[in-house]
């Protein structure tokens, strides 16, 4: 069936459904649908996604940035003219957006990159999560008969990674000073920025959601409200705490004078976070692992990241011919819908903190695995319950940048406070807010992904990295939680096999499926829900409809794309940013 509705924290964009039944879709989207994605649309447009391209990519020999908001773009390439290299640009960046896209990341949250390193020519990921408070356990959310732990508030709080990654990054790549890094942040917090249109929208958002936190309107409000569309937003507060770690280091954020008010401010709110669980902190150096998808190897980190999800659901795919079925129609969309439901009940029941749960990893991308679970795929019907599989058997709201420099280094990197603006407490006077991600964890006991002291969440956000022949071709990233797997495997489809450019890639109509179990202990019924965005033309979406897809059409959070792609023989970048945001990709 078809649906009409707006989720939670979304804008209002326009909606071109409501309920019909199947016999009468036809006659209702025919006045609608056709105008946007006619039948009779070109072959090479109802195959590529051409006609769905907003703009040229961008081409440049020496570097390129590719970020949601316009003035981090430049602030990067202005480190890279300077001499710094790609992860000094990407953290300029992203310090500057953790000013101008509160509604998303900061630095009281964590942190994700895959680096390409030009001089050993080799992948290096980090995981830069944080753990859960020592001294919150289990038990005291039962004590407070609790079955998920709540979005807001103390008690979703865990170690913010950011900071410390930065530093790992900065210590194996960076070549400017730390402080001349975050210069440009603290400059912009200090004179000021106009607060772009999306932005402004979200921040209104979480401001109604937020406002009874611990110091929250005070960080960011003016009396209670927020900033409009076009007005200069300040935070001296931020300023001073940018200053602060470009002068003294990590150990003032999770040690110092920094690390004292973060965790008072947290235990006055009634929150379980010491100075001690600060000081222990450190992030993670790993292996990016691996699928070939048809002559590209596709790199992501593994778990307690979801992105292991992207490969699952690509190995499921590359048993299928993709380009014989066209971009839009019927026959792709519903494959991809169900490898997705497939790889997500994985997702569901394997992935955790591999400190606590050997996670099957090898097992769970394996080809023999995929081809396994892809004979569960009815190529008539949708699925509506489906289970987990057994990959042992097989052993052996978020932002996303991307910079390359003219050494050949490239970064892709993914920050977020979870939930937009995080948990709605603030530590007092330092200009920024705490993330919820330990919202994630499942209360149920005996699964992998069950709370504990020091345990890192399952986690939604996650870079992204494609190489050919043993050499960079792709960083990418689509921010925007259970969105992200299913949008990095549309990309690299829509690459490799309806020779899409990297604009055309990102602009082109996306699949999104929300329902599936998750990994917090919900279970998928009635096989979830499908969101498509306009430009499927609409006799697709009656069969869709009657193969028992339940859809949503132009209504959903289809996330934010960001990409730098290598062309090795002509030797420039290519760059391409996502047209559902306020974004750029530049370069020089």
């Amino acid at each position: 069936m078809l649906e009409k509705t707006l989720r939670p924290e979304q804008p209002p964009l326009p909606v071109l459904m409501a309920v019909f039944p199947a016999t009468l879709l036809a006659l209702f989207l025919a006045t609608f649908l056709a105008i946007l994605a006619p039948a009779n649309a070109p072959a090479a447009d109802r195959v590529t996604g051409r006609s769905f391209a907003t703009r040229s990519e961008v081409i440049a020999q020496h570097g390129m940035a590719a970020t949601s908001q316009p003035l981090a773009t430049q602030i990067a390439l202005d480190i890279l003219k300077q001499g710094g290299s790609a992860v000094d640009a990407a953290i300029a960046a992203n310090a500057a957006l953790g000013l101008m896209e509160p509604t998303g990341n900061g630095i009281g949250g964590d942190l994700f990159a895959i680096v390409w390193d030009a001089d050993t020519q080799s992948l290096h990921g980090l995981n830069a999560s944080g753990r859960s408070p020592a001294s919150l356990t289990l038990e005291e959310f039962k004590r407070r008969e609790l079955e998920r732990i709540p979005p807001y508030g103390p008690l979703p709080i865990t170690v913010p990674g950011c900071v410390d990654g930065w530093f790992e990054l900065h210590d194996k790549f960076g070549r400017l000073p730390m402080s001349e890094i975050l210069a440009p942040a603290v400059r912009y917090a200090r004179e000021g920025f106009p607060v772009s249109e999306l932005i402004a929208y979200y921040w209104q958002l979480s401001v109604s959601n937020r406002r009874e936190h611990l110091n929250f309107l005070d960080t960011f409000t003016h009396d209670g409200r927020a900033p409009a569309k076009g007005e200069v937003w300040t935070n001296e507060s931020l300023a001073s705490t940018l200053e602060a770690i470009g002068r003294q280091g990590r150990d003032v954020f999770y040690r110092g004078k920094l690390a004292r008010i973060i965790a008072q401010t947290v235990q006055e709110a009634g929150g379980f976070l010491t100075i001690e669980d600060l000081a222990s902190h450190r992030s993670e150096w790993i292996d990016p692992v691996s699928t070939n998808y048809r002559g590209v190897d596709v790199w992501e980190l593994p778990p307690n990241g979801q992105g292991i999800a992207a490969l699952q659901i690509l190995n499921i795919l590359e048993g299928f011919d993709i380009a014989g079925m066209g971009f839009g129609s019927r026959e792709y969309i519903h494959t991809f819908l169900e490898a997705k439901k497939l790889a997500f009940e994985d997702r569901a029941k394997f992935y955790a903190d591999m400190d606590f749960f050997d996670v099957p990893v090898t097992g769970l991308i394996s080809k023999e695995y995929a081809a396994e679970r892809r004979k569960l795929i009815d190529p008539h019907r949708a699925g509506r319950r489906l289970d987990a599989g057994n990959p042992a058997l097989y052993e052996g709201d978020t932002i996303y940048l991307t910079v390359a420099d003219t050494e050949g280094n490239m970064v892709s990197l993914i920050q977020s406070n979870y939930r937009g603006m995080g948990c709605g407490i603030c530590p007092k006077g330092l200009g920024f807010g705490l993330q919820d991600r330990g919202e994630l964890f499942n209360l149920k006991e005996g699964q992998p992904n069950t709370y504990a002291p020091r345990k890192r969440p399952f986690h939604t956000i996650i870079p992204a990295f494609a190489t050919r022949n043993g050499k960079p071709w792709l960083s990418f990233g689509v921010m925007g939680g259970g969105t992200q797997p299913q949008a990095h495997a549309q990309i690299i489809v829509n690459l490799v096999d309806f020779g899409m450019n990297l604009q055309e890639a990102g602009d082109a109509p996306r699949i999104l499926h929300t329902g599936s179990s998750e990994p917090t202990g919900q279970t998928m019924t009635n096989g979830g829900t499908a969101f498509l965005e306009q430009g499927i033309a609409y006799e697709v979406l009656r069969d869709l409809s009657e193969m028992g897809h339940r859809l949503q059409i132009n209504v959903g959070s289809f996330g934010g794309y960001q990409a730098i792609l290598f062309d090795k023989e002509q030797g420039v970048y290519y760059g391409a940013s996502e047209s559902r945001k306020d974004g750029q990709a530049a370069g020089y």
